[in-house]
């Protein structure tokens, strides 16, 4: 097979999942897709916490949380004690932020790929504190060293109290030298939060080895997990200065559990999450990796191709693995973030195939994701129909 065969179809994979056949989904990446196995499962804890609701959360539910946080951290790298479950990486990141107790003097540093929602959470946390938030800008297709060079030329330590980094990319699906950054500004004192919203069951991770001071997760897109189930590992200076955005009963009792511990939560996401990463043992985590990255690739090219790009106007991820890419639409088209929420819809209710579509550095961007449920022939579908529908304006 050559490198421009798509790879071949995992048997039966599609029925796994519960998706509307009458729909290409290209875009697990923005909330994932769950097995029936693992609905399945959720649905058992569900009726378990319904059949007596006072037994459910009064008895052992805190065990039960902390092993499946162990069993999940265990699956990332992370160190169990030092690790959170947490709804989502957005709440982490706010999480982190609070607990910094920024002051006027202070700044966050973030990349020009920040995911918006977090550079949103940044500026908020700046208004209300008084503080400062500083884009680095990162050029799309930068190598791994110029990247780590404008990181590191950026840090000012007098100044700079948090820097987040991405280790993949959401709107431009590009890997980050995470550990090489997190290194170089551990050496100057400044503290960095790893946003990994992407990677968990996309990537291999050893979480520990990265040695950021913050690092966290999502298990519900890549890793089969319900949606509402992330991982926060903080290292052990910061453990105790983890002020949750909720107190509620274990407040006292600290980080974790301080953080876990909310009440009437619904933790059946969490509980079943150890389904979605049994389910996706069970296939092959090598298998499943291997076949989403070479057909995430595939799916760039064809489309790329359709819109009259060449392979070296397609950006590159930046590393192996990963079952996201992005191709550029052409000049004009989807340059602003309604103007991309209003094409991704287009897609959708005109192609049948669902995209994500970002914004960024004034230019639309098409992202493709690839998952085990997808074939070649969903990419060729939208390489056919795609460029009559950019051309007719209509959207």
């Amino acid at each position: 097979m050559s490198a421009e065969d798509p790879p071949l179809p995992i048997p039966g994979a599609r029925l796994l999942f519960s998706l509307d056949p009458a729909v290409s989904y290209l875009n697990h990446g923005s909330f994932g897709a769950l097995p029936i196995s693992v609905q399945r499962a959720q649905q058992r804890l569900r009726d378990e916490m319904e059949l007596n609701p006072m037994r459910f959360f009064g008895t052992g539910l805190a065990d039960r949380v902390v092993h499946t946080r162990r069993h999940l951290a265990g699956f990332l790298g992370a160190d169990p004690e030092g690790s959170a479950l947490i709804s989502n990486t957005t709440a982490a990141v706010s999480l982190v932020l609070q607990s910094a107790t920024l002051s006027r003097s202070d700044e966050v540093l973030l990349t020009d790929h920040a995911y918006g929602a977090v550079a949103m959470a940044v500026r908020r946390e700046c208004r209300r504190t008084g503080a400062t938030a500083r884009t680095v800008a990162v050029p799309l297709g930068a190598s791994g060293p110029e990247i780590i060079s404008r990181v590191r030329s950026a840090l000012r330590p007098d100044r700079t109290r948090l820097l987040i980094v991405d280790q993949l990319t959401s709107a431009t699906a590009t890997l980050l030298p995470v550990q090489q950054i997190v290194a170089a500004a551990r050496a100057q004192g400044i503290p960095v939060l790893v946003d990994a919203a992407h990677v968990p069951g996309m990537l291999p991770v050893d979480v520990t080895a990265i040695g950021a001071d913050f690092w966290v997760g999502n298990l519900h897109k890549w890793a089969w997990a319900p949606r509402g189930t992330s991982l926060l590992a903080v290292a052990p200076a910061w453990r105790r200065r983890i002020d949750p955005l909720v107190v509620s009963w274990d407040h006292d009792q600290g980080f974790p559990l301080s953080v876990e511990s909310q009440g009437t939560l619904d933790y059946t996401p969490w509980l079943a999450a150890p389904a979605g990463v049994y389910a996706m043992r069970t296939l092959g985590l090598d298998a499943i990796r291997e076949h989403n990255a070479a057909l995430a690739a595939y799916g760039q090219r064809v489309v790329g191709r359709a819109l009259g790009l060449t392979p070296a106007d397609l950006p590159d991820p930046g590393g192996p693995g990963v079952s996201m890419r992005v191709v550029p639409l052409p000049a004009g088209v989807a340059t602003t973030t309604p103007e991309a929420h209003a094409l991704r819809q287009h897609i959708a209710d005109k192609l049948g195939v669902e995209v994500a579509v970002n914004a960024w550095g004034g230019r639309g961007l098409l992202r493709l994701s690839a998952q085990i449920y997808n074939v070649p022939e969903e990419y060729h579908l939208l390489a056919e129909r795609l460029p009559n529908l950019l051309t007719s304006g209509q959207w």
